[in-house]
């Protein structure tokens, strides 16, 4: 499992109520749903991810993430995931609203798109930057946002909403292994994942 996913998943607590948006193949419900016993679903838009979720016998929908969500009544869950989908995501102060409308805890990751290579790439080449956690040119992204970790926290201050807890990893697009990174994470870290609560 993904390293991101594998912090996301310590911060799980056993029993729990979890949709996950943007499921995939469902690997971080099938862990949780094993390790933690959780009650667990998941939207997926992708006909074949989605498929191969509900093959492995997890209540997973087809669907859009912004029209299944509304079908939920408030504190429906106790989190509700969002793991580095938000790049995509057309209208995110919308989803996050949603998000911790139907949950009591949000949570969401992302790639950090000023990490110190990303920076040093448009820097000498004055070209858009492409690495292992953007690996797409300009003009053939499913990305349509560029997250920096501080422009993140900003955001959430912006929409009242309260951090209850941030991680900085670094770490490749899908690999198992990665770490910590506590000094700098804006320039140093890859990925953020961050713990919302519900809005004052």
């Amino acid at each position: 499992m993904r390293f991101d996913l594998q912090v996301i998943a310590t911060w799980i607590e056993p029993g729990s109520r979890v949709l996950d948006l943007g499921c995939r193949t469902g690997s971080l419900l099938a862990h949780l749903t094993e390790e933690k016993s959780i009650i667990g679903t998941g939207i997926e838009i992708d006909e074949e991810a989605a498929g191969r979720a509900i093959a492995k016998g997890l209540s997973v929908i087809h669907g859009d993430i912004y029209e299944e969500i509304e079908d939920y009544p408030d504190n429906a869950f106790d989190y509700v995931i969002l793991s580095q989908a938000l790049m995509q995501v057309l209208d995110p102060e919308t989803l996050i609203r949603e998000m911790l409308r139907v949950g009591r805890l949000g949570i969401v990751s992302f790639p950090n798109f000023t990490h110190y290579r990303n920076r040093l790439q448009m820097l000498f080449t004055g070209r858009a930057p492409m690495s292992k956690e953007l690996p797409y040119e300009w003009y053939n992204t499913p990305n349509i946002r560029v997250i920096p970790i501080i422009d993140f926290r900003r955001f959430c201050k912006h929409l009242g909403v309260p951090i209850v807890k941030e991680v900085a990893i670094s770490t490749h697009h899908h690999d198992e292994q990665g770490k910590v990174i506590t000094w700098l994470p804006n320039l140093f870290a890859t990925f953020g994942i961050f713990m919302l609560g519900q809005a004052r």
